[in-house]
């Protein structure tokens, strides 16, 4: 008898169905300015099958709230042509298909648009009830796969976002689309190697690139085993730094000291300075795909005088998918938080101005994810709410906490009772009623 991959065993294995429920139950109170959608993207292969947990097909699970009433929870599979049509990245002579992918990594919203995103392919529109319009391609001018991790400028209401390739030049392409969505600007950047760049940086004046030493590896690629990117000791780790205000501009290269991130925190600027904060892996995927080291926060500070980059580990514990509030994007944001895994999960709250931490402990067998911010009030780094979908072990099942940003380690103020478990999934966000 095969033993299952531990990617779909537990709270980590697909549902099978889509369910729609209404009028959940509650405890506590949920606060009445929150009216919106909380979704969270993540992989629920549709065979119930896949070769790693980051390939299956897109699921989003959402729950909406209105007037301190829990109205309904959703799930629905992205219907990309993938799913439908079982259609492939690339064809038989190489040729590639940027709207087969599975958009099972974030959704987002931009310009009116709820799109489900996942870095290799185009982003897939869905509606408010989360049925699936199609791919998006900014009205054809797009030509190629989209991260998962867009910045929206809090100032400018831009898009700013970057497609990496795998087969052929240019490598990595950086794109900005305006307030209303359209697409104005795309410029390539020049890397050496094929890298897998997750995520990236934004400040009021800057766009940081992160090129870190995990390549695409061909042998890999076509084993089919995992994912197909190895860690490289020969490739150099650095960050690359472009002017917002020139952005066809020359990207300075900055060396670091080998390691992966997968998630920034934040960034930004100070005078001749800019500031990250991101979960840093010391090494990833060095032999096999499946298994990971631990991410700790660090903060790294560029210098631009010197050119050069100092290094600073934060916080030994091992925690992820880091969020700030969203209007403090590319700002000096105080508060971060991330999410801690494991037997016992926690919330972790960072004040990146003094270095302390308040936490939330949900206990054993609770497993929170991401935490998405949602204000409360129109003040930035304000008062807010963290909103999480936590797994239950004991009873199989899960709950979507609400928690007081400001006040961590009290308990949640609401905690909204969903009808069946939501598998371990990677980001999303709360979607206000506008």
């Amino acid at each position: 008898m095969t033993t299952p991959a531990p990617h779909l065993t537990g709270n980590y294995a697909p549902v099978t169905e889509e369910l729609t429920a209404y009028d959940l139950p509650i405890t506590g109170q949920i606060p009445a300015e929150l009216t919106g959608w909380y979704l969270r993207n993540g992989p629920n292969p549709h065979a119930a099958a896949s070769r790693h947990w980051f390939v299956g097909d897109g699921m989003v699970h959402g729950v909406r709230i209105e007037n301190g009433r829990a109205v309904s929870y959703r799930n629905r599979w992205v219907r990309t042509t993938t799913f439908t049509e079982g259609a492939r990245g690339y064809d038989e002579m190489g040729n590639r298909n940027l709207a087969a992918g599975v958009a099972n990594t974030h959704v987002i919203r931009h310009a009116g648009r709820t799109l489900a995103l996942v870095e290799s392919s185009y982003p897939y529109e869905l509606t408010c009830e989360l049925d699936t319009v199609g791919p998006y391609d900014f009205d054809g001018k797009l030509h190629t796969a989209m991260t998962a991790h867009p910045k929206t400028c809090p100032v400018t209401g831009e898009l700013h976002f970057f497609g990496y390739e795998v087969v052929g030049e240019p490598f990595l392409t950086y794109h900005r689309a305006d307030a209303d969505g359209n697409l104005q600007l795309s410029r390539p950047i020049d890397v050496p190697a094929p890298t897998m760049q997750h995520d990236f940086n934004l400040t009021a004046e800057h766009v940081v690139f992160m090129d870190l030493p995990v390549v695409f590896d061909l042998a890999t690629a076509a084993s089919g085993d995992g994912m197909p990117f190895r860690w490289s000791d020969s490739y150099q780790a650095r960050l690359g730094v472009l002017r917002r205000d020139d952005p066809h501009g020359e990207v300075r290269w900055f060396p670091i000291d080998p390691c992966y991130v997968f998630h920034t925190l934040n960034a930004h600027d100070e005078p001749g300075k800019i500031v990250l904060h991101v979960m840093r892996y010391s090494e990833l995927w060095r032999a096999e795909s499946h298994v990971f080291d631990k991410a700790t926060l660090w903060r790294w500070t560029i210098d631009l005088n010197t050119g050069t980059v100092a290094e600073e580990q934060l916080d030994d514990r091992d925690a992820e998918f880091p969020r700030v509030d969203d209007r403090l994007v590319g700002l000096d944001a105080r508060f971060g938080h991330a999410s801690v895994s494991g037997d016992s999960g926690a919330l972790v709250r960072y004040d990146l101005h003094t270095g302390a931490q308040t936490s939330h402990e949900f206990g054993p067998g609770r497993i929170p994810g991401e935490a998405a911010f949602a204000p409360a009030d129109q003040n930035p780094g304000g008062n807010g709410y963290l909103m999480t979908y936590v797994y239950n072990a004991e009873t199989d099942r899960s709950d979507l906490a609400i928690l007081d940003a400001t006040d961590l380690a009290a308990a949640p103020v609401a905690t909204i009772h969903l009808p069946r478990r939501v598998p371990f999934g990677f980001h999303g966000s709360w979607l206000a009623d506008q």
